[in-house]
């Protein structure tokens, strides 16, 4: 990490991302953006609601589905993730939280590190 800037590590965690994306979930994102903010790595998903999901989402219980599904769908892949964080920053991850938007097809993920990476 040490010879990397913030906008490398910050370029190879969205990559990373949108291979865990791909390759866990079976469908990649539209677009991923990654900002590093002191301890915590902030992670964009843009696009990605299958269409399934759009049709559930159309009342209040398929929201709460979708929402609940993909959160599920991440906590089960913690052990992936905190693989990918480790190897991209050298840090471990504290905690983790997401949410996604059934409208915009945005979803967010918020990981707190054990340490500042860049101050």
């Amino acid at each position: 990490m040490k010879n990397f800037s913030k906008g490398q590590i910050e370029d190879q965690l969205s990559k990373k991302f949108m291979q865990f994306e791909r390759e866990f979930l079976g469908r990649g994102p539209i677009n991923v953006k990654t900002d590093i903010i002191r301890d915590m790595v902030l992670v964009r998903l843009e696009g990605v609601l299958t269409k399934a999901e759009v049709e559930l989402a159309k009342d209040l219980d398929g929201i709460l589905m979708v929402k609940s599904m993909r959160s599920k769908l991440l906590e089960n892949g913690k052990q992936y993730l905190t693989k990918i964080i480790s190897e991209v920053t050298g840090c471990d991850i504290v905690s983790m939280h997401t949410d996604i938007s059934t409208k915009s097809g945005e979803r967010v993920i918020l990981i707190k590190m054990d340490k500042v990476l860049f101050g």
